[in-house]
């Protein structure tokens, strides 16, 4: 359905300029604008250029944003993992280390197994079921001190946001920039760059030279768009360098407890 509006809207606007231009020459004097550099052809290249800008600015800014919000939800979610293995220290033995080893698991799990699946746009099932066993673990826990119990508490709320981050993580794995974007950059770019030959000008010597320029760059801008319309399957996308940093802390923690 939305291809199709797109194609009618195109067509009607074709038409309304066929339609002016025969009314226009029919009805109103003026003069023949046959020269590349005439106000037709001046005033076509300067919207085409406009335009091209704008799909361009889309095509960027919104997977860019996209990536640098879950970049930053990486690293909340492995702070939160952190702060819930800190918590878990204070859990009597046996459950304690059982917990610290599990939590250590899951973050190694989501280094080794999880972020490559992440990058055809889900999470894995089996990383959701073991959180999930997790909580339920600490939910379950039979203490009689009241510290302890203080921790369970800590420990549950870290383990809540850690889920929370992890859905988060899931939406960002799934997100794609607005369908047909990158394609009508293309478009336009490719318009842009043939307008003077369609404007009926015939670029020679060194003229050719800013225009091959400018064709380089816009090849290399849209190829950059591309790297980063996936945030977890690019040239640029998130690593998961905050997990590694967290299995990191996790074990020094370990040795100095």
């Amino acid at each position: 359905m939305m291809i199709l509006v797109s194609v009618l809207a195109v067509l009607c606007a074709v038409g309304v300029v066929v339609v002016a231009a025969f009314l226009f020459r029919r009805f109103v004097k003026g003069t023949d604008d046959l020269a590349p550099n005439g106000p037709s052809s001046g005033h076509a290249g300067s919207m085409l250029s406009s335009l091209f800008l704008l799909v361009f600015a889309i095509a960027i800014v919104v997977p860019w944003s996209t990536a640098d919000a879950a970049r930053h939800n990486t690293y909340a979610e492995s702070q939160a993992a952190v702060e819930s293995y800190w918590s878990a220290a204070r859990v009597p033995a046996p459950a304690g280390p059982r917990l610290r080893q599990q939590l250590r698991d899951y973050v190694d799990f989501v280094v080794r197994t999880e972020w490559p699946l992440m990058a055809s746009g889900g999470l894995s099932q089996e990383g959701a079921s073991r959180l999930e066993a997790l909580r339920t673990q600490v939910t379950g826990l039979v203490l009689s001190d009241e510290d302890a119990k203080a921790a369970r508490g800590e420990l549950l709320d870290e383990m809540r946001d850690l889920s929370a981050a992890r859905r988060q993580r899931a939406a960002d794995a799934g997100a794609k920039p607005p369908a047909g974007v990158l394609p009508l950059a293309v478009c336009t770019g490719v318009i842009v760059i043939l307008f003077p030959f369609l404007a009926g000008a015939r670029p020679r010597g060194k003229t050719l030279v800013p225009l091959s320029l400018m064709a380089g760059l816009l090849g290399l801008g849209i190829f950059l768009a591309w790297q980063i319309s996936h945030v977890f399957a690019s040239g640029l996308s998130v690593g998961p360098e905050a997990y590694e940093a967290a299995l990191t802390e996790m074990r020094r923690l370990s040795w100095s407890g």
